[in-house]
């Protein structure tokens, strides 16, 4: 008897850049989950493909679009989300839908883990909901941001 091929696997998140740590800890246990400078990987005999995103260093203006062409739920850390106008203007132009670890608890790598699993039932759920939108997520509470509708 061969062995079974691997399947090509449903990627539906994309960790920023600013949380490779955390992301390189989730790809070892779930196969849906990739990061820019992701080099692909098999996992639970599922191949993940590398990450259309080449580089942690490629800017959001260019790797947003690309995330958005592929639906992948954007994971990102960002404590001041509300203040950053721009931010929020490109989420909505592009029909992003992200979640930010908003907590300054999110200041280490576990920190992020903890937060990120204390969330995890209401952060796969929004796979189902139409962009645009970001949410801020803290160990006990997911709530919307307003993303406006006008010019900055």
């Amino acid at each position: 008897m061969s062995p079974r091929r691997p399947v090509a696997a449903d990627v539906r998140f994309y960790i920023d850049a600013d949380l490779l740590g955390l992301a390189k800890l989730l790809v070892q246990v779930r196969n849906d989950v990739t990061y820019p400078g992701d080099p692909g990987g098999e996992l639970y005999r599922k191949k993940r493909p590398p990450c259309a995103v080449a580089s942690p260093a490629v800017k959001d203006v260019e790797w947003l679009p690309v995330v958005c062409r592929n639906k992948w739920l954007i994971v990102t850390r960002d404590w001041h989300i509300n203040d950053h106008r721009q931010e929020i203007a490109a989420v909505r132009d592009h029909g992003a839908r992200m979640v930010t670890l908003a907590s300054k608890e999110a200041n280490s790598k576990f920190a992020q883990l903890e937060l990120f699993m204390c969330r995890w039932r209401t952060i796969e759920a929004l796979l189902e909901k139409p962009g645009p939108f970001i949410y801020e997520a803290t160990r006990t509470t997911l709530k919307p941001v307003p993303l406006g509708s006008g010019r900055l």
